[in-house]
């Protein structure tokens, strides 16, 4: 019996599968399509560690190379690898993209969830986890961010099409009894992150001592979540019990402006930042803040990762990442 997780070469899907690795969870089937969305070598390369790692742990590990708006091969993969359970962190991510590839955005977020979602009523399994996000919630949402009390409307298409993708599945699970869960995550972060995400952005830039991109005044406030806080989260939420229908927050509930982020990597990279101010742009929420407490009553979650241990951290793989 497999689990599948659909982007498995990305950034977060990397991590899981080597959690995975650590925790004795598996065998494991990674389906990602490489897409040039960023530099498919760094994918390629998450890929071929992530081989590595599975034969230095004895774990069984497929790589499928392919798309999950494939339904025959979502189909097929169900059924060859007897899967139990889907982790689907697939999607065209990032939010600035998302106003340039509306539609795009939208085919691989919504059509492709529910290909997952119609593969999982055909070959059911017993737990269906989505990578849902903070962005879900919009403009009008009150902070913290709470799972069950009213969501405001989505400041961009990435985000609406990560509701869309919930409520897919919410329908799913009461009229079919697909078993599945929403996990939110907040602003997740570590090494190998995706290079268009503000921290690899500042972190970088600061590092080659360019100016770095800072929208707006630095004042939003995010709350960045590290991807092992993260992939805990995922991990318990494949067997945990009364989660089945549930959204559910993994987030850190520490939010820090912007601003606070780049004096923690100039104190981590031991230089100051040469800021480039631009304007505010309309799709940036103006702060994400995950309540945590359902978290904690249902899977038991707490974050770990202090912001300020995690930027260290990050610093230190960017800085050996530009030297190599």
């Amino acid at each position: 019996m497999s689990i599948l997780v659909t982007g498995g070469a990305g950034f977060v899907g990397s991590h899981l599968v080597e959690s995975f690795f650590a925790a004795g969870l598996g065998p494991v089937v990674a389906l990602d399509n490489f897409n040039d969305y960023y530099d498919p070598r760094l994918k390629r390369a998450n890929a071929a560690a992530l081989e590595k790692a599975a034969q230095a742990a004895g774990a069984e590990l497929t790589i499928v190379e392919g798309d999950f708006c494939d339904l025959a091969l979502v189909s097929d993969l169900l059924a060859q690898h007897r899967v139990r359970a889907i982790c689907h962190l697939g999607a065209s991510p990032g939010v600035p993209i998302s106003l340039q590839k509306p539609l795009e955005t939208t085919y691989n977020n919504v059509q492709g969830t529910l290909t997952v979602l119609e593969a999982a009523r055909k070959h059911p399994v017993e737990r269906f986890l989505f990578a849902s996000s903070s962005t879900v919630y919009g403009r009008g949402a009150a902070a913290p961010f709470v799972e069950d009390a009213p969501l405001g409307i989505p400041a961009s298409p990435y985000g609406a099409s990560k509701r869309a993708g919930e409520l897919l599945g919410l329908n799913y699970q009461q009229l079919h009894g697909v078993p599945f869960v929403s996990l939110r995550f907040f602003n997740v972060y570590g090494p190998r992150l995706r290079p268009e995400l503000a921290l690899a952005v500042f972190a970088r830039k600061i590092l080659q001592g360019e100016p770095l991109p800072l929208f707006g005044d630095g004042t939003i406030l995010r709350d960045f979540t590290h991807v092992s806080d993260i992939c805990r989260g995922i991990i318990t939420a494949l067997s945990a019990e009364n989660v089945v229908g549930q959204c559910i927050n993994l987030g850190n509930d520490r939010p820090i402006t912007i601003r606070q982020l780049i004096e923690l990597i100039e104190a981590a990279a031991g230089t100051k930042a040469s800021i480039d101010y631009r304007p505010p742009r309309g799709e940036d929420m103006p702060f994400t803040h995950a309540d945590l407490a359902k978290a904690r009553r249902l899977l038991g979650y707490e974050p770990r990762i202090p912001i300020a241990e995690g930027v260290v951290e990050y610093v230190a793989w960017m800085r050996q990442s530009l030297a190599a």
